[in-house]
């Protein structure tokens, strides 16, 4: 009773650490991922648990003590054995293979979420070391802060000013990666209303323990509030303004700005707004003597 108890608890105590993360996702692409993990574990499990009950067994069986245990010092080989030893990891390799192709695709972070609703398009410029997110079509910006409407799927366009980064939301989907002089891209969508951790998933330097974020998922009443809020007050995202931001800093409060210069996200993937910091931490001495 006591070992029963013991063993509750402690499985509650490790699933406590589930909450806010992968398996306790708030949008469909965190569900499919989280369901592709569950896939995989399932068909694992079906192939460790027996192996480790036969090891038992195996190990009780031929004990010392048994004298029905046939002792044979000259076994050699048998092909039925090795057909069951080779198999049951090939099926394994097979199975969790074919779960992680087809859901994988399925979940391909370039793949559009099917909906009804117009999706809404984010810039994202992973800085040193805070996030930056243009809201092209409506003229906004924020640092450190993403404001999204419940139910809408969300297109992200995502750079690095610098280094490489990787963007990630546990709650609403995969991670991917952001790295200068090029796009990638990224759909997730929040179901739910709530506040969601947003981090870098890359090591990138001094300041990478405060590249964080919150992914603040509203209705759309709510949405439309905070875009007139941001519209109202505010600096302006310019090129001015954005050599300030994307020099080196930590710990940076969230704020936004009431306004966009376009192109602006164009120029900083092609390298043309970036900070001489960034530039000498991106190639070394050599290399830019070479260049």
């Amino acid at each position: 009773m006591r070992y029963g108890l013991l063993a509750v608890l402690i499985g509650v105590a490790m699933l406590g650490g589930c909450s806010e993360g992968v398996l306790d996702p708030k949008g469909p692409i965190a569900a499919a991922d989280r369901q592709i993990l569950l896939n995989s574990l399932g068909i694992m499990l079906a192939i460790v648990i027996p192996v480790i009950l036969a090891t038992l067994g195996v190990a009780f069986w031929f004990r010392e003590s048994n004298t029905r245990a046939r002792y044979r010092p000259n076994f050699a080989y048998s092909g039925r054995l090795e057909m069951l030893v080779w198999s049951i990891p090939a099926m394994t390799v097979f199975l969790v293979g074919g779960v992680a192709w087809v859901g994988s695709h399925d979940v391909s972070p370039r793949k559009p979420i099917v909906s009804s609703v117009k999706p809404l398009r984010i810039q994202v410029a992973s800085l040193d070391w805070k996030w930056l997110f243009i809201y092209p079509d409506l003229g906004v910006a924020s640092v450190n802060r993403l404001t999204i409407p419940v139910g809408t799927p969300i297109s992200l366009e995502l750079t690095s000013s610098g280094v490489m980064n990787s963007f990630f939301v546990p709650q609403l989907g995969s991670q991917i990666y952001t790295m200068a002089g090029m796009v990638t891209r990224l759909h997730l969508q929040a179901d739910q209303p709530g506040t969601y951790r947003g981090f870098s998933a890359q090591f990138s330097g001094e300041g990478f323990a405060d590249m964080h974020f919150d992914a603040d998922a509203v209705t759309s009443e709510k949405f439309t509030q905070w875009l007139d809020g941001v519209r109202s007050a505010g600096p302006e995202l310019n090129a001015k303004s954005y050599s300030d931001l994307v020099k080196p800093s930590t710990a940076v409060a969230p704020f936004t700005y009431r306004s966009v210069e376009p192109g602006l996200f164009d120029k900083i993937t092609v390298s043309e707004m970036q900070s001489d910091d960034a530039m000498c931490r991106r190639y070394p001495t050599s290399m830019r003597a070479e260049q």
